[in-house]
């Protein structure tokens, strides 16, 4: 029987610390994440969560071992960044910080999960408090600047979480997360929060939480979803859920953030990378997936003027991430 295509079967589950497997849109039993090939009954299973789907070389894990160091050098850090036992923290609560971390190997997976486990926390009050964390699987790395403290016009995916509404006529409740695909001709513009380059997004109420929070972003045969973890339920949260996205391999995955005349402490707890096992066809292997630009085909071409189409994002749970 010949393939007819992928079906994505995604129930709703709960979140196994250290175990990927991201549920995902249609309410469900809770069951684990799994992709069913129409190959006549054959099944193909992402992952079983065991520790050997882990890549240790992508993944910053307490005791931090190989953080900064010229023996293991796994991650580097720039800025403001402070190294503890218990978090590495991009800045602290203080005024005009920068920081970020970043991964020293290029990443050769072509279906991966991250899992990130995260705490943004200070004395400001209500919307006196910024700017927010931005986690990167980008080209580049270790380069300081004004889009949360790296670079703009990167080439790669950007996953916003911001806690700062710059733009008053915005109708969005902060904090906010959005995810950006750039292939180095968009600037991020904070004066509008990103408005206009966000593919999607959604409120997520992640600061001065009195319990572990946590963020998960997978990327596997163009759907890149977003998931969150900030109730102390031990279960996932629809967030973000598009299709049509492509990245290349060989990128960076990395963390920053940056405080301007707000401030927060921006902790990175955890990153952790799983490989998903999912199959492709011979025209997919084929590819060399170092050489595909980031993409998303709904968009019109970066080189004419950026407009985004009017999108809705539907949660099973009947709230939606809005595009802008």
């Amino acid at each position: 029987m010949a393939a007819e295509g992928w079906i994505w079967r995604w129930g709703w589950g709960r979140r196994c610390l250290g175990r990927p497997g991201l549920p995902g849109p249609g309410p469900g039993p809770t069951t684990p994440l799994f992709l069913l090939l129409l190959l006549g009954s054959v099944t193909a299973d992402i992952t079983d969560g065991n520790s050997e789907h882990l890549k240790r070389e992508h993944s910053l894990i307490k005791p931090y071992q190989g953080v900064g160091s010229s023996s293991m050098p796994l991650w580097d850090f720039q800025g403001s960044t402070m190294l503890t036992s218990q978090y590495v923290r991009l800045t602290p609560d203080e005024r005009s910080k920068e920081g970020s971390i970043w991964n020293h190997q290029p990443c050769f997976l072509k279906d991966w999960e991250m899992h990130v486990h995260f705490k943004v926390h200070g004395t400001g009050k209500k919307n006196l408090h910024g700017d927010g964390i931005a986690l990167w699987y980008t080209r580049d790395r270790l380069v300081p600047g004004p889009v949360f403290g790296s670079k703009d016009n990167f080439h790669g995916l950007a996953i916003f979480l911001d806690t700062y509404p710059n733009d008053e006529t915005t109708e969005r409740v902060f904090p906010y997360i959005s995810v950006m695909v750039n292939n180095g001709s968009l600037s991020y513009d904070h004066s509008k929060d990103g408005r206009w380059t966000e593919l999607a997004g959604c409120t997520a109420d992640f600061r001065n939480r009195d319990h572990d929070t946590f963020l998960a972003v997978r990327y596997s045969r163009g759907r890149l979803t977003v998931m969150t973890d900030l109730e102390d339920k031990n279960e996932w949260k629809n967030c973000i859920d598009i299709t049509g996205v492509r990245l290349p391999t060989g990128y960076y995955f990395g963390a920053s953030a940056g405080t301007g005349d707000l401030s927060d402490n921006h902790d990175i707890i955890s990153m952790k990378l799983f490989q998903l096992m999912v199959e492709h066809t011979p025209d997919e292997e084929s590819i060399d997936w170092t050489k595909i630009e980031p993409s998303v085909n709904f968009l019109k071409s970066p080189k004419a003027p950026f407009l985004l189409p009017q999108t809705t994002w539907t949660t099973p749970r009947g709230t939606s991430a809005a595009g802008p």
